[in-house]
């Protein structure tokens, strides 16, 4: 078999992006590529083919392979509810809470996750593997089944990348180098710098200190990938960046609460040159709008009362009485009705709270987790996406459903005025007919693609760099070293 796994010197260096752009271009070579990553932790998910949930990068690397996606593909998902406390999905499936004081009982699953691994292994011509974080943090080697654990146990070689944009690459990839023990460092075959603006030739220097010090070669400057923007996100550091200012754009707002999840549903509004979306970070009050989403939570309790304590709920409510719609996706559905109940104390202690009563619908959180592909129509237009949820939403809103699935059954509430509207389905606004039925409601011709048409030709683009400033020979080279 061969396989090679991209790590990075740290979180956010472009691994996923990396990987995906791989993918994509080995399997324009004509291979069968699979993506893989043991662990991944992140509150944007996707739904497989098979029934379970994956982190939302593994299956747009599924998407760059030109295969579904499966569970096979992250065996290990951490979904963040809480500043120690994170739901444990393994191959697609919840199996309880792991705490800062258990987290060495990941090392537990590295058999699952071999298993996971093999299994695509058997069905791939070659299998591209993503890290998590960065093997320096060596106050987590042990237990690892994320990176160097991973490798070692698996047998897959490794290429290091480091971003040259955040400054420091030198100093990151060497003591990268420093301060892993020599057998992991022996699993490292080469380097990448990622992110790089401006004229390769003026860091030519760097990359023979970099190969001179770690004795790893170079493998090439992959320079600022713009396509990458049009992926979908999955790390909530993304939410940090500021979005850029759009004089004469209608302005669509967002609020970030602390455990917001799935808010790559709004990508596909970024596609509308008329259409400016804003991400409201903590402290600041919701801007002046057309439209106010409110996206997914993996705690909806407790972002609701966090929203409650920015006064955002304030500011939600005043644009209501100005005439003004909002949407609610999932956890921000759940949030616009009259209630939330918790009485298993599933996300929390166990109890009722008052929702923001825009919707005349009550939810009770329990039972097993909804985990379904969809498709329908909303609004007389078509729809495709996923439902990742827990619990059920009744009430008398829900008899005036937003959309139909393809079965019949109404998705989703919709408010007596028509203002306010409640869904479950994530990648909602993904086809352009269904986006555009939306945007008319606030006077918007929409004129953007297809959101899947879109990420995919930025996957080609982004594999067409890669062909050009890596050496792609010598990646499949190094691939098959894998035991």
């Amino acid at each position: 078999m061969a396989a090679v796994m991209i790590q990075g010197t740290g979180s956010d260096v472009g691994k996923s992006v990396l990987v995906a752009g791989l993918c994509r271009a080995l399997a324009n070579r004509g291979l069968r590529v699979r993506p893989f990553k043991p662990q991944n932790m992140s509150n944007n998910a996707a739904v497989t083919s098979d029934g379970g949930e994956i982190g939302r990068a593994q299956a747009t690397q599924a998407l760059a392979c030109r295969v579904p996606a499966s569970v096979d593909m992250n065996p290990v998902l951490l979904k963040p509810q809480g500043d120690r406390t994170s739901q444990l999905v393994v191959r697609g499936q919840v199996r309880g809470t792991l705490g800062s004081a258990r987290w060495r009982e990941r090392e537990g699953l590295l058999g699952e996750v071999l298993e996971s691994y093999r299994r695509l292994a058997a069905d791939a011509d070659i299998v591209v593997v993503e890290g998590a974080g960065s093997p320096a943090e060596t106050n987590l080697r042990a237990g690892d089944i994320a990176n160097m654990g991973f490798a070692r146990a698996a047998g897959v070689p490794v290429v290091l990348a480091g971003d040259i944009d955040r400054g420091g690459v030198i100093a990151a990839l060497v003591g990268t180098h420093a301060v892993i023990d020599a057998a992991d460092a022996a699993m490292i075959h080469g380097f990448l710098i990622n992110k790089f603006r401006g004229d390769p030739a003026l860091f030519a220097e760097g990359m023979t200190t970099i190969a001179a010090r770690t004795g790893w070669p170079g493998l090439g400057i992959v320079p600022w990938l713009a396509p990458a923007r049009r992926l979908p996100s999955e790390d909530a550091v993304v939410l940090e960046r500021p979005a850029a200012a759009g004089a004469g754009r209608v302005v669509i707002a967002c609020p970030i609460t602390p455990r917001i999840a799935n808010f790559d549903d709004l990508d596909p509004l970024r596609l509308e040159p008329g259409v400016e979306v804003i991400m409201v970070p903590p402290g600041q009050p919701i801007p002046d709008a057309a439209l106010i989403v409110l996206a997914g939570s993996k705690a909806t309790i407790a972002d609701l009362a966090f929203l409650r304590a920015e006064g955002w709920d304030i500011d939600i409510l005043a644009h209501h009485r100005r005439g003004r719609p909002v949407l609610g996706l999932c956890g921000g559905y759940q949030m616009l009705g009259r209630s939330v109940a918790d009485p298993q104390g599933i996300e929390g202690p166990a109890g009722t709270v008052a929702g923001l009563g825009l919707l005349d619908v009550e939810t009770v959180l329990g039972g097993d987790k909804t985990l379904t592909q969809v498709s329908g129509e909303a609004l007389g237009e078509p729809f495709t996406g996923y439902e990742i949820h827990l619990g059920r939403t009744i009430g008398a809103d829900a008899a005036r459903p937003v959309g139909r699935l393809a079965d019949g059954r109404g998705e989703g509430a919709m408010s007596a005025d028509g203002l306010v509207a409640g869904s479950y389905v994530h990648g909602l606004l993904g086809l352009a007919a269904q986006r555009a039925a939306w945007l008319a409601r606030i006077g918007v011709a929409a004129r953007g693609p297809d959101h899947h048409a879109d990420v995919d030709a930025a996957l080609d683009e982004i594999a067409a760099t890669l062909e050009a400033h890596v050496d792609l020979a010598a990646i499949l080279a190094i691939a098959q070293r894998a035991a």
